[in-house]
């Protein structure tokens, strides 16, 4: 904590220390302290180097998916650059090696192919097709760019292709369907009886030294929770409302009314025509030049044509719609020829990266500026919020600078006119509310504010919601009197001995069944109902799940029966017995089921030898770490 800074900045050992630095940023400019230095490289992969800004970038990127996977759970610790830099970079080394290894196989994926991928993305869909608008938008959020996203794409696609054909290559062999066919079907015919936990429950009274030494053997099962009371002042946005004048409101509709004129927006579609492996370009053009002239004759057969001929397919279902632009959501040539078009008139070919289109202008929608009454509302809750956030931020601030030096939350609390509550028996596992978030308790049970009392950071649990609190008092773990869990202490007893005596009287079963009694005569001697199931298989649903799972375990027996018992969670026993055994045989298997069991068998063997692979590739490359 920062607290403990001020306390240690004191006497001549600090001020030389803060000298040194000052006199080194003197000499050599901040540079010397910030700067890498050296080789910019952080690794090399067979002499290809692994820049440390594209090893930042790896780190960003991860720090982003822990954020939206953990959100408000999310430790902070987590972010740390050195805690992320190392996975970071074993990732890019493994990521080097199988691209270099694809490139030797001379893999790799078309513009065309590429654009499939992407287009046709559900992600980047909107009511069924494609987006371009929401496509920046979600690169965007993910710190792509669109080149920067189809060379990721790219990659990720020559991996998949590389792995996909190493593994590809595993399969599972005849001999080993028919065992495991073997092992899936045989059957076991299985009787089995339960015998209740209750049976062994004695309700008689415990003598005191036992319950003395089993509580004092104990004592770390019998504690109450560490909890602290905590004093906390809350800033949520909804208390900082602040009025504003008509005469601001109109002002700023004043400053903005240029501004809130919609662009003019053009409804686009198009068809696209993409160029053939074996397709000369006189050739492209003679189909294009085919289509133009059909469309000359009769342009409201666009859509149809759109639909028959478009190599766009997430459009050309839609009869080559593309949706509205105003200008922005289309590659400069598309843009630029769709300004120039009229109303339901069709362009000349364009040329773009995708292929070559011929555009239909089908909707023109002019922008209108709307009036004062019609915006006021609007603008009169935005000036308001705006102001409202300011002052919310503002006594963020200060209430940063005055509890960083206050003993306690109640002189920051009278100067900027808050209130300090209070939240009693609050534990590791949290609470209702603010209480919940994984940053305050983390804070709440630090060293700093259990053992020295300091005041919290400000803490930002969302947009426009702070809280800063202190510990007003820790309540450690301790023992709790025997007194007081005596019950408890009682019931672990009387459950330990009653499960040692369902095992005890479950051996007595069994050496029954092993003289030559029947699961059927002890169940009926005994008082206890018997069940039997028949061909049994080791996915069986009908057994009880630890008498399946001890049965399947034992070795199917030679002759006679075989006998045993299980103990459930609860402490119940099932004793059992395995009086008949059918081996499988491969032909029980009907082609579905082999080809089922066939493709999770070569799925087994792909894992492991894509992990062989990996394994060895990174063995026999020169890798060099900074």
């Amino acid at each position: 904590m920062l607290q403990n800074i001020r306390k240690n900045i004191q006497g001549w050992a600090a001020r030389i220390i803060i000298g040194l630095i000052i006199l080194t940023f003197a000499l050599f400019g901040v540079e010397s302290i910030l700067a890498p230095g050296g080789d910019p490289s952080v690794a090399e992969v067979n002499g290809q180097p692994i820049s440390r800004n594209d090893l930042q970038i790896q780190i960003n990127m991860q720090k982003r998916r822990l954020m939206m996977s953990m959100g408000d759970n999310l430790d902070p610790a987590m972010l740390d650059d050195q805690v992320l830099a190392g996975p970071a970079l074993e990732y890019m080394v493994q990521k080097a090696l199988l691209l270099q290894s694809a490139d030797d196989y001379s893999l790799a994926i078309s513009d065309e192919k590429l654009n499939e991928f992407i287009t046709g993305n559900p992600a980047f869909h909107i009511e069924g097709r494609f987006d371009p608008q929401r496509y920046q938008t979600l690169l965007s959020d993910q710190g792509f760019t669109p080149a920067g996203f189809r060379e990721a794409l790219r990659e990720d696609v020559l991996m998949t292709q590389l792995r996909a054909g190493i593994s590809g290559a595993e399969f599972a062999t005849p001999a080993e369907l028919d065992q495991l066919a073997i092992l899936r079907e045989e059957r076991r015919d299985i009787r089995y009886l339960t015998v209740p936990i209750e049976r062994f429950k004695d309700a008689s009274a415990l003598p005191e030294e036992e319950i003395q030494n089993w509580y004092e053997e104990r004592q770390e099962q019998y504690q109450s929770a560490e909890t602290v009371d905590l004093e906390y002042i809350e800033l949520r946005a909804e208390d900082f409302t602040v009025e504003v004048e008509e005469s601001e409101v109109r002002a700023l509709f004043e400053s903005q009314k240029d501004d809130l004129v919609l662009p003019e927006q053009r409804a686009v579609s198009h068809i696209l025509f993409e160029q053939g492996e074996d397709e000369t370009e006189e050739a492209l053009r003679a189909r294009i030049a085919a289509l133009q002239a059909e469309i000359a004759t009769d342009a409201s057969n666009f859509a149809e044509l759109a639909a028959k001929h478009s190599q766009d397919l997430g459009s050309a279902n839609f009869g080559g719609e593309l949706g509205f632009t105003s200008g922005d959501a289309f590659p400069e040539e598309i843009e630029f020829a769709v300004a120039a078009l009229a109303l339901n008139t069709v362009s000349q070919p364009v040329n773009s990266e995708a292929g070559w289109h011929l555009l239909l202008v089908t909707d023109i929608r002019t922008g209108e500026a709307p009036s004062f009454e019609e915006m006021q509302m609007e603008l009169t809750a935005e000036l308001s919020q705006e102001r409202s956030r300011r002052e919310l931020i503002t006594t963020a601030e200060n209430l940063k600078d005055l509890v960083f030096n206050a003993e306690d939350l109640r002189a920051p609390a009278a100067e900027l006119d808050l209130t300090v509550a209070s939240a009693e028996g609050i534990g590791r596992a949290g609470g209702a509310g603010i209480f919940a978030d994984q940053r305050v308790l983390r804070q709440a049970f630090s060293p700093e504010l259990l053992g020295e009392g300091f005041n919290s950071d400000v803490i930002e649990l969302d947009d426009g919601h702070f809280v800063v609190f202190r510990v007003a008092r820790h309540k450690p773990a301790e023992a709790l009197p025997l007194e007081v869990v005596r019950d408890d202490v009682v019931s672990a007893i009387l459950e330990s001995q009653a499960r040692d005596k369902a095992v005890a009287y479950a051996d007595e079963l069994l050496a029954k069944l092993a003289a030559g009694s029947s699961v059927e005569e002890l169940a009926l001697a005994e008082g206890y109902d018997w069940q039997v199931e028949l061909s049994a298989r080791r996915d069986s649903l009908n057994l009880p799940q630890a008498t399946r799972e001890a049965a399947f375990g034992l070795l199917a027996p030679t002759q006679g029966s075989s006998f045993d018992y299980a103990q459930t969670a609860n402490g119940d026993v099932e004793v059992f017995e395995i009086f008949r055994v059918t081996a499988g045989t491969p032909d029980t298997l009907n082609e579905q089921d082999r080809q089922r069991i066939g493709n999770t068998l070569a799925d087994q063997s792909a894992r492991v030898l894509d992990g062989a692979f990996q394994r060895t590739l990174a063995e026999s490359a020169e890798v060099v770490r900074s």
